[in-house]
């Protein structure tokens, strides 16, 4: 597996090794040991799997307090998965990376806490895996809005297709500062 750096620190593109001819191929998508010698996380507790149509735009998502860790990954069809770095006191707060993910690549992102995420659809249907270091907790659920001027995502859906939770998401600057992550989290 290759681990490949984005300009925000922590936040990596796995590429699995894939081995594959005329019948198939194989990859592992999680290797304790193997994500552990780069840091990665060796422990996740919820594992979750979503499935959307072309245009939706979900996130940016986060939780504080209890925040998760997410391993992503697309099984079926293709999306422009975002993380953006929300802990205060942090030299790239409110910066973001931005990475594709497809069925086709087999590519991962791995977006630690204390960051949201969010992905647009960008294929007919897209199923969307996520691997967490933390259990949901609803009272800790919290977003920020996709399409925050001061944060800048360069999103290449113009009209996404939103929940009504992410539509009336609030700023980042308007976030309060205890419903925020700290730097180091």
């Amino acid at each position: 597996m290759k681990i490949v750096e984005t300009k925000l620190p922590g936040c990596v593109v796995i590429e699995p090794a894939v081995f594959g001819d005329d019948r198939g191929f194989f990859f592992e998508t999680w290797n304790a040991d193997r994500y552990g010698q780069h840091g990665l996380p060796t422990r996740f507790v919820q594992s979750n799997v979503s499935s959307s149509a072309r245009g939706v735009l979900r996130g940016l998502h986060y939780q504080w307090p209890n925040p998760q860790g997410k391993l992503v990954s697309v099984l079926e069809g293709e999306v422009y998965d975002v993380a953006v770095d929300i802990r205060s006191g942090s030299p790239h707060f409110g910066q973001w990376a931005a990475v594709m993910l497809s069925a086709e690549n087999k590519r991962q992102f791995w977006i630690p806490e204390g960051f949201a995420h969010g992905f647009a659809v960008l294929s007919e249907r897209a199923v969307f895996s996520y691997l967490c270091t933390a259990q949901y907790d609803k009272a800790a659920d919290a977003g920020v809005r996709w399409d925050d001027a001061a944060i800048g995502i360069d999103w290449p859906v113009s009209a996404p297709l939103l929940s009504d939770k992410d539509a009336k998401a609030p700023l980042l600057a308007d976030v309060p500062a205890e419903r925020l992550p700290t730097f180091p989290a």
